[in-house]
């Protein structure tokens, strides 16, 4: 397991600005073109003969080999005069392919094409697949593929801003336009990447059966929870018992917000696989792992699905703060769980009330190790939320253990059970009693020194747990 961790290579400073360099002197040379305001750049503005609408290419690549990418086929696209875009740098790329800031459907579409009819749109993705086939990709939502295996997408679609308004009072869409010329909705979706009136010039293919398929027989999805460039996660039904049992079917694509530390969603659900077994081996109820696989390239666990609601939003919910002593019973039982947590040798940094979940008996039981890692091997690129996440130049640079990061992140939790606010930076004890005038001065002591890197004593999780528990058993 610690191998698998340590032996993976984060790309190096230097390589990394040499990425940045080659894609700003690249956009500078081939795509001029860009507004105030916008992500993306352009090799030239469109022109009267261009088409108002057509098959739309999307090259997909990480920021890793975008630069190859766009070197390779840049110099085709622009001898033919087809118009194409790209995103202006590789920060905005990465945002772009992670599904979080530009919607889920725009993930993958680094290079947009263009191209002025239907033939030339056949030729350019027969050229462009040939020049990319060997560079690893993330799949484009909801478009077509070119061919098994290809980085080039395509779909039916508005090259211009065209609009209309939804029947009935509806939202405003985008739109394209019939053989009659009326306007019909532009939406996503595979049944919508191909009209119906509009003739397919690409190769079509068959689609290849896809021999022991789990997600078909055993583990049965019925609910998406949350899908994003990494990779999505899904309530199923698993099939394989009798009777059938619930679980969680968490995908790792491949590719997936490959990032500069050369990490894609199926390394990270691989590795968090083995982080569960550890922890779980370690005495940690954690969720149970019920299955792996692999499939078309991604990466599957499927594993108990921790039935309840997360912390997060009963605290949302709620019109006043928690009680006193519920918010202590919280705080004491969050803090046994990163003490074994950290006992097995490991630790969580990702403790936040998002991965909390209260089961229907009143326990907190804990979700989503994949930024975990050894505590002797302590992971150099930041994972925690930042509401969470010590202030910059803290923690380790002062001589902490790595351990201190969750120790901030649980004193940020109880701080918040206990006043329903997120924590100034290090609170004085005194401002803790002055927004909860009944917290015992034990307990504004302790989460002052959770919350402050210079205190002389930092407790452990263990003895957090202990002066909890005293000062919810005092009278």
């Amino acid at each position: 397991m610690k191998a698998l961790f340590s032996t993976l290579f984060s790309t190096t400073p230097a390589e990394k600005v040499r990425r940045l360099t080659c894609w700003r002197q690249l956009c500078s040379s081939y795509l001029p073109v860009f507004q105030e305001g916008s992500i993306w750049r352009y090799n030239r503005r469109p022109g009267p003969e261009d088409p108002e609408q057509g098959w739309k290419l999307h090259v997909s690549a990480t920021v890793l080999n975008a630069h190859r990418v766009l070197e390779r086929i840049a110099p085709l696209l622009v001898e033919r005069g087809v118009q194409f875009k790209a995103p202006a740098s590789l920060g905005e790329l990465k945002r772009l392919n992670s599904g979080l800031h530009y919607s889920y459907t725009q993930i993958g579409k680094v290079i947009t094409v263009y191209p002025g009819s239907d033939e030339e749109a056949a030729v350019i993705a027969r050229e462009i697949h040939e020049l990319t086939r060997h560079m690893m990709a993330p799949s484009v939502p909801f478009d077509l593929r070119y061919k098994a295996g290809s980085n080039v997408y395509y779909r039916y679609g508005a090259f211009r801003s065209l609009e209309m308004d939804l029947p009935g009072g509806g939202a405003r869409v985008s739109a394209v336009k019939d053989p009659r010329g009326n306007l019909v909705p532009d939406l996503y979706g595979a049944e919508n990447a191909k009209p119906l009136w509009a003739e397919n010039p690409f190769p079509t293919r068959r689609a290849r059966a896809t021999k022991d398929n789990p997600l078909k027989t055993t583990f049965r999805v019925f609910r998406a929870l949350s899908q994003r460039g990494k990779g999505g996660v899904y309530q199923a039904v698993d099939l394989s018992t009798s009777p059938p049992r619930l679980c969680l079917v968490k995908e790792g694509r491949k590719a997936g917000e490959l990032g500069w530390d050369r990490r894609d969603g199926r390394w990270r659900v691989k590795y968090e696989e083995h982080v569960l077994a550890n922890l779980r081996e370690g005495g940690v109820d954690v969720p149970e792992v019920y299955s792996s696989f692999e499939l078309a390239g991604n990466y599957y666990i499927v594993t108990e699905f921790v039935d309840g609601e997360c912390l997060q939003s009963i605290l949302m919910k709620k019109k006043r703060r928690l009680s006193l002593a519920r918010a202590l019973n919280y705080g004491i039982q969050l803090s046994w769980l990163i003490a074994q947590i950290h006992t097995t040798g490991w630790i969580w940094r990702d403790c936040k009330p998002t991965n909390l979940i209260l089961t229907e008996s009143g326990k907190l039981r804990s979700v989503d190790f994949e930024g975990a890692c050894p505590i002797d091997q302590p992971d150099a690129l930041p994972w925690m939320s930042p509401a969470f996440t010590p202030p910059a130049g803290r923690g380790g640079s002062r001589g902490r253990s790595a351990v201190y990061d969750d120790l901030f992140a649980l004193g940020t939790v109880i701080y918040l059970l206990l006043t329903g606010r997120m924590p100034e930076v290090c609170p004085p004890p005194q401002r803790i009693r002055k927004l909860r005038c009944n917290t015992p001065a034990v307990v504004c002591k302790l989460v002052s020194e959770l919350l402050d890197p210079d205190a002389r004593h930092l407790p452990d999780a263990r003895e957090v747990a202990d002066q909890l528990t005293t000062a919810l058993g005092a009278p």
